[in-house]
């Protein structure tokens, strides 16, 4: 029986990378073709350690906002749509088309230069999902610059970590952010203070003033500036800047992840490898061609999700994209992802598990989709797209049949990655033929079979392993760590953000420089699809964002009365999950009850809240002595308690849970079990999972 075609590609990817990534390279425009695809290197860090390393496209030259937009006009595809803006919240819709995103995009890079921005500078992005966030990102990015773009619902405290961290000349941001039903948030208290707070002091800050709560008082002397005023100005002395490549292993980008120790990590992205890794995920994996597809990404340009599908994959291929500011649910009702795809002939949806979730909460009969579907409003839909964290099979299973019925082809499809691979490590490609002649117009290749539960098999340049703890393959159908080969494919990282050293200590030393380690666990099947089953202890994924349990520790523990603290996550119905504390109070008489006082919950989660975000805020807090197990060497073991809560979720309250061998007291693990005993009988029905575990 011959290969499908997902595998052909897969196959060709990793035993000869250079024809493959070549020939995906000359799609695209460059400066300076590149001489070479790959060049395998050596790094040599400064504590002496060498390892293995490499470099796409080394010689190239490229211009990403040349790709994005100016490449397209030249074409004479200039009065195609770029950009849907869709924002039920300020109830406001408007669109862009490629002509009109190049005024726009030149206008402000043109800005930027005269407000002191240059190539290799970074400038970092706090906004809403408006169109002037896409349009700021573009113009750094023709100015040579590098971007680093931070989740507009971040505290001053993580904010001022990332300015400090990134250093940028610039920061560009709004007036306001409007989360779902509730009233408009500014931003100005949250910029002012993260720059009070970091040592480094940005040369401006640049706001886009927005009609529902303004910026007032605009502080020229100290750098702030009007953008509205600014790029009306350079409008009218016909200021506007060409794009200016820069070499392919230049940074495009850099994206902050959680880390295990609370600091966070800046994952950095290279030009070359981004651009022609995501213009052949978005029409390989998602289906999405060129002028005439629509892609809705329902992310935020914060994560990197929105960097990459919402922003630079569909318009690298001259698409359109949805920019849609609103939720799932509330704005104004759960019908609102339904609408969009009818009204603008949505091809692909590419969402979190999460909103499906809270869809089917406010819907269980999911009568809105059937109302759109009805009138064959869903028919336009070639996919629907999850990724962020594992889709429980139940939701994949009832959209197959949902979108089947109102007469689309009913893929759901689970996909894999991370900030650090850029794009997908793991899908079923709608177009796999597309890896092999992207040219083609065959569109009807048999898709490979979607397995619920499991996120796919590889996708191109992601050589994915199992492994035991010594970095040894295991078989086929057995659990163990997920790691990749090297090269990563070329939209994945090389580095992090002047910090090569911990890029070594996070990712390569554990499996001594052999395997780049992803963090999670799970299983390859006889068939090869990858099952993600869990993710290390140390990060907690909250709706699709992650958040370190190291961070939101730091937080806690910031409480006068609060001596130690540990952080898992708990199972969560809408969430997936959410973050849950152990606390032990300082104090001689630490109270009894596993449950603490409403004041000190109260005040705990406002610490949260205050330096981490509101996306953190925690689902529960357990208090009392001696309950919190640690090794010998002094590591809590998070990855018992999690497993305790877990099983408490599910009402298995005895059963064993594995207490490694180093444990410093095992009696401790049982005081926790009777602890959270103790708090599941009175708060036990606010704790729900996402699927109910089989009963064996």
């Amino acid at each position: 029986m011959s290969a499908h075609p997902q595998d052909e590609v897969q196959h060709h990817s990793l035993t000869d990378p250079e024809s493959f990534w070549a020939e995906q390279a000359s799609h695209l425009h460059w400066h300076k073709k590149p001489s070479s695809t790959l060049k395998i290197t050596k790094k040599s860090l400064k504590s002496g350690i060498d390892h293995d390393h490499w470099e796409w496209f080394p010689d190239g030259e490229i211009s990403t906002c040349y790709n994005c937009v100016d490449r397209h006009v030249d074409a004479g595809h200039g009065d195609n749509l770029a950009i849907i803006w869709d924002s039920p919240v300020t109830k406001t819709k408007q669109k862009f088309t490629y002509k009109q995103l190049q005024k726009e995009v030149e206008t402000l890079a043109g800005v930027l230069r005269e407000e002191g921005v240059k190539k290799g500078d970074v400038v970092l992005i706090y906004m809403p999902m408006i169109p002037a966030a896409l349009i700021g990102t573009l113009a750094i990015s023709r100015l040579g610059a590098i971007h680093a773009v931070v989740f507009g619902g971040f505290a001053s405290a993580s904010l001022a970590q990332r300015i400090d961290a990134s250093k940028p000349v610039a920061i560009l941001t709004a007036s306001c952010g409007i989360d779902g039903a509730k009233p408009p948030t500014s931003y100005k208290p949250f910029i002012t203070e993260a720059i009070s707070l970091s040592s480094h002091k940005p040369a401006k800050t640049i706001i886009w003033q927005r009609d529902q709560l303004r910026w007032d008082n605009v502080d020229k002397p100290n750098g702030e500036r009007n953008w509205q005023r600014l790029v009306n100005s350079a409008t009218k002395r016909g200021v506007k800047a060409e794009c200016v490549p820069v070499k392919s292993t230049d940074c495009i980008y850099i994206i902050y992840t959680s880390g295990t120790t609370g600091l966070p990590k800046g994952v950095l992205r290279e030009a070359g490898g981004h651009a022609v890794g995501l213009h052949l995920s978005i029409s390989y994996l998602f289906g999405i061609h060129g002028p005439g597809d629509v892609m809705f990404c329902a992310s935020d340009i914060g994560w990197v999700v929105g960097h990459s599908y919402i922003l630079y994959a569909p318009l690298l291929t001259g698409a359109s994209t949805v920019l849609f500011e609103g939720k799932p649910i509330g704005t104004p009702d759960s019908g609102t992802f339904w609408r969009i795809v009818e009204e603008y002939k949505v091809n692909t949806l590419f969402t979190a598990p999460t909103a499906l979730r809270a869809i089917r909460r406010d819907d269980p009969e999911n009568k809105m989709l059937k109302k759109v579907g009805e009138r064959g409003g869903m028919k336009s839909l070639k996919a629907l797209f999850l990724a962020g964290e594992r889709s429980e099979p139940s939701i994949v299973t009832m959209y197959q049949e949902l979108l089947k019925k109102y007469g689309a082809p009913g893929h759901v499809i689970d996909n894999w990655w991370s900030s650090e691979s850029g794009s997908p490590i793991s899908g079923v490609a709608l177009v796999p033929h597309a890896g092999k002649d992207r040219k083609t117009t065959a569109r009807d290749v048999e898709l490979l079979g979607i397995k619920p539960g499991s996120a796919g098999k590889a996708m191109p340049g992601f050589d994915v392993r199992i492994v035991d703890d010594s970095g040894k393959e295991v078989e086929k159908g057995k659990m163990g760590n997920i790691v990749l080969g090297m090269p990563l494919a070329p939209t994945g990282f090389r580095t992090l953000w002047q910090d090569e050293e911990r890029f070594y200590k996070g990712y390569l030393k554990r499996f001594e420089g052999k395997w780049i380690d992803t963090g999670d666990a799970g299983m390859i099947d006889q068939d090869g699809y990858i099952h993600v089953m869990s993710r290390s202890d140390d990060i907690i994924n909250v709706a699709a964002h992650r958040f370190s349990t190291g961070s939101i520790e730091q937080a806690i523990s910031s409480h006068p009365t609060i001596a130690e603290c540990c952080v898992v996550g708990i199972p969560d119905a809408l969430k997936g999950h959410l973050p849950f504390a152990f606390v032990t109070l300082s104090t001689a008489d630490h109270p009894t009850s596993a449950i603490p006082s409403d004041q000190l919950f109260a005040e705990v989660q406002k610490l949260v809240r205050t330096q981490i975000g509101a996306i953190a805020s925690l689902g529960g807090m357990i208090q009392g002595k001696g309950m919190i197990p640690k090794t010998r060497s002094g590591k809590t073991l998070r990855r018992v308690l999690r497993e305790l809560v877990e099983n408490a979720v599910h009402g298995e309250f005895d059963k064993e849970v594995q207490v490694p061998a180093t444990v410093e007291d095992a009696a401790v693990v049982e005081v926790a079990r009777e602890k959270i005993a103790e708090y599941f009988k009175q708060k036990g029905g606010v704790h729900k999972a996402t699927e109910a575990r089989a009963k064996l």
